[in-house]
């Protein structure tokens, strides 16, 4: 079996992050977004992976993936973004008549897609999709369930038919080529997966759904990669190499041996990189911070601090914050009692 993301898009709901990198090289918990997914699907026994990519996403992806051993990685092109199934069918010739697992990138599964690899290689149906229980399914592809066998999805209905929305994570026959050949496009304009889905549904073909078990998570909002951010740093495992002079650190802590924390107190889970200097500063638990970086004199909490950010003489708690590459934050009394920030690559913002 081959692996196929999608990562294509150019994320406008991660603004204003997106506006200076594609949302696949994003990190969360340490590690971009896309390497994320191609761990998933490594962790699942899939090696071959395709990665679609467009025009304003190829080159961030190509260096964000050059270093990476293990996997045999292709770059695909999608030089129009006409929906998922557009982004599939982009792999057809890859694929050479193999069955494929298309997993969107932006997505994490608390216990990865193993489980369905194997049913599908157990039972080999046509297709076998992942499903969540989710409160609002008409932001979703939705399914109807006969059993295990899915007898009805619909994207995005009006009146959903079923709270059990596709999770991300699909196994495909190579049949899904097939029925993506002619697909016409839908009411908005592009070519659905979930058409397709039907499609092999309407012709006789055996499309299964297996629940999501433990957490899922879409990463398509700001608070989404908060949330998800907090959800792997839960995994956090305690590993202290670098230098630690006058300062207090409690809970799961990661601590390289280029970083060095100087006056401060750290309660975890908290993921320091490569570089890393914290000094009479504060951070407490859920935060990941990026190589490079720089805490001094200032307090944060619960947030994603990009590589080479800095956040100096800050007398606000700073909570539910992402900052990107090199942003920068100074300055400021201690009103408000906390505050909140997204900012971009570079930014540069002076509280007074």
């Amino acid at each position: 079996m081959k692996g196929i993301i999608p990562a294509a898009g150019l994320g406008t709901r991660l603004r204003p992050l997106t506006f200076t990198r594609p949302k696949p090289v994003l990190n969360v918990a340490g590690k971009p977004i896309i390497i994320h997914a191609i761990e998933t699907l490594r962790a699942a026994g899939i090696d071959e992976i395709a990665v679609i990519v467009s025009d304003l996403t190829r080159t961030e992806i190509e260096y964000t993936l050059k270093d990476l051993s293990g996997p045999d990685l292709t770059l695909i092109d999608q030089h129009q973004q006409l929906g998922l199934g557009h982004a599939v069918s982009m792999a057809r010739n890859w694929a050479n008549g193999e069955s494929v697992c298309v997993y969107l990138g932006d997505n994490l599964f608390e216990f990865g897609v193993g489980s369905f690899a194997r049913q599908f290689e157990a039972e080999r149906p046509d297709a076998l999709i992942a499903l969540v229980e989710v409160a609002d399914p008409s932001a979703f592809g939705v399914a109807r369930l006969d059993g295990e066998r899915i007898v009805e999805l619909i994207e995005k209905p009006k009146t959903p038919v079923s709270n059990l929305a596709v999770a991300g994570a699909y196994f495909f026959s190579n049949r899904i080529f097939e029925a993506l050949s002619d697909l016409p496009p839908s009411p908005r304009g592009e070519y659905e997966i979930t058409d397709a889905i039907q499609r092999l549904i309407t012709e006789g073909g055996v499309v299964l759904g297996q629940r999501v078990q433990g957490w899922w998570k879409d990463t398509g909002k700001p608070i989404d990669l908060l949330d998800a951010n907090r959800l792997l740093l839960e995994r956090l495992e305690t590993h202290i190499e670098g230098q630690v002079v006058n300062s207090r650190l409690s809970g799961r802590v990661q601590l390289p041996a280029s970083a060095r924390v100087i006056n401060s107190k750290i309660v975890g889970p908290v993921l320091i990189g490569e570089d890393v200097t914290i000094e009479n500063a504060y951070v407490g638990p859920f935060t990941s911070i990026g190589r490079g970086s720089l805490i001094r004199n200032a307090e944060v909490e619960h947030s994603v601090i990009e590589a080479l950010a800095q956040i100096e003489n800050v007398d606000i708690r700073l909570q539910d914050c992402l900052l990107g590459v090199r942003a920068r934050v100074s300055g400021g009394r201690r009103i408000p009692r906390t505050l909140k920030l997204t900012l971009s690559d570079a930014s540069e913002v002076e509280l007074t």
